[in-house]
């Protein structure tokens, strides 16, 4: 089943080769104080009242573009959710069944960025309980799959089929590479709060910011399959797990080292964020033109694509909204564990999938 969200576009404008895509360019004056106003620990109420909700999208600056059927979401549901995972079921026995979606999905274009759509609510909580598992239990366990905590720890990782979770929460499983510049982290410490994001599939160069030549890791079949069901004109070859905790942010930034300018998808796990998406008609610092922007509530199974202009837009994540995980998330990875069983890992943690191509494919 291919859902082509490409067929659909009716708003104009490609991103241009010919535009300004500096990885190290500051963004415009005026998202940053976008970004610091929701970035304060308290946000007042007026600034509250200007976020858009990602379940209640409305004219004029959204538009419903289409809805997708029931049944179509729940082949591809059922196909993603199925019983290749017989091992990550015994690790994690909520994702032995999947209830049949009762639900079209809706799609909203924004009439603000051309390019940006959103889809609320696109996955249903037991399959967010499976992504969530597939990337914290299975893909983090792979070693091929890089994370922040490689460059100054050595990792012990666990037999193949197993999860980080069968050590203990005071277990040091991770040591330095340097004793005397960076503490041993138990696995409790390091999930709490020095986790911050893992790679899958092509392993971006952060230094350098290039994703490198050599052939990379396999992006995992399964998330592929789910994503290609609906964004058919991406093909997954590389993604960035972020995972967030209460008092984290990301930068405004664009994304612009890969070598193409397919789009780029994100599926939202866990709790609420505020998400900054904006463009600017000009890069130059002094004209008065203000930038184009969207202030978002996204919340655990909303999918957010960027392509055409949206492709190239200023982006970032100023706030956290603690305790408004899913009931069904908020007690992962659950009793199978035992030394896990009463941590509430995403309780107030955000986990965020952002998928892209990375290249075009010969077609040779």
């Amino acid at each position: 089943m291919d859902i082509d969200l490409s067929e659909k576009r009716e708003l104009p404008g490609e991103a241009s080769p010919e535009e300004d895509l500096d990885a190290h360019r500051a963004p415009p004056q005026d998202l940053k104080d976008v970004f610091k106003r929701y970035r304060r620990a308290t946000v007042s109420p007026e600034d509250l009242a200007q976020v858009e909700d990602s379940a209640c999208l409305r004219e004029p600056e959204w538009s419903l573009q289409r809805h997708i059927g029931q049944d179509c979401l729940n082949e591809l549901f059922e196909c993603f959710h199925g019983p290749s995972d017989g091992k990550l079921v015994s690790l994690c026995p909520q994702l032995s069944e999947y209830q049949n979606r009762m639900q079209n999905a809706s799609i909203y274009q924004s009439n603000v960025i051309p390019g940006l759509f959103v889809i609320p609510s696109f996955l249903p909580t037991d399959i967010q309980l499976t992504l969530l598992s597939r990337l914290l239990l299975r893909d983090l366990s792979n070693p091929a799959h890089k994370t922040n905590l490689h460059l100054h720890y050595d990792i012990q990782y666990p037999p193949p089929g197993e999860s980080f979770f069968i050590h203990p929460r005071e277990s040091i499983v991770f040591t330095p590479k340097e004793p005397e510049k960076h503490p041993a982290l138990s696995m409790e410490r390091a999930f709490e709060r020095k986790l911050r994001w893992i790679t899958l599939g092509g392993q971006y160069d952060w230094t350098n910011k290039v994703y490198p030549e050599e052939s990379p890791p396999d992006f995992p079949e399964d998330i592929a399959r789910l994503l290609k069901g609906v964004f058919a004109d991406m093909e997954p070859q590389a993604a960035i797990v972020n995972i967030y905790s209460a008092g984290d942010t990301l930068s405004l930034h664009r994304d612009v080292s890969e070598e193409t300018n397919r789009g780029l998808v994100s599926i939202s796990l866990g709790c609420d964020g505020l998400f900054i998406i904006g463009l600017r008609d000009s890069n130059d610092p002094s004209d008065p033109r203000a930038s184009r922007y969207h202030t978002l509530r996204l919340r655990s199974g909303d999918a957010v694509y960027m392509s055409e202009k949206a492709r190239y837009a200023w982006h970032g994540v100023p706030k956290i909204i603690s305790g408004t995980v899913p009931k069904l998330l908020d007690s992962w990875p659950g009793a199978q564990f035992p030394s896990w069983q009463d941590y509430r890992f995403m309780h107030d943690k955000r986990v965020n999938l952002n998928v892209r191509q990375m290249r075009e494919i010969s077609r040779n």
